[in-house]
């Protein structure tokens, strides 16, 4: 089993930065492939960013490209979201997912384990 925590979340004014992270723990860290999705309800879950095993590819979706930046530090067991010039559009739900298989995927489907969630509200 595979357990994760999200912290970072909270109110924030557009154009602002926040930073959430993702701690991991029951499996070796550098084993697991990790990625941030959102979902801001009525909408479905949607994938913001994903990181391979070493930290040395990522992959982002175009909605977040060049703003946010996810990074990892296995000797922590702990992977990082920094979102940067926020927006409004930005408010939901952030989830920190794993998946156990090599390879990196964009779809909650390739996700095997999930966090709780922390609250992301980007006022106008």
């Amino acid at each position: 089993q595979v357990q994760l925590v999200e912290s970072g979340g909270g109110l924030v004014q557009a154009g602002v930065s926040l930073r959430l992270s993702c701690a991991a723990s029951g499996r070796t860290f550098s084993s697991l492939t990790i990625a941030w999705f959102r979902q801001a309800p009525p909408k479905e879950r949607e994938f913001v960013a994903t990181i391979s095993r070493s930290g040395n590819s990522t992959y982002y979706a175009d909605s977040v490209k060049g703003r946010f930046t996810i990074a990892r530090d296995n000797a922590k067991n702990t992977v990082y979201l920094q979102m940067n010039s926020l927006k409004p559009e930005d408010t939901a739900v952030y989830y920190c997912a794993a998946r156990i298989p090599y390879g990196m995927g964009a779809r909650p489907n390739d996700y095997d384990y999930w966090g709780q969630g922390t609250q992301v509200t980007v006022s106008s």
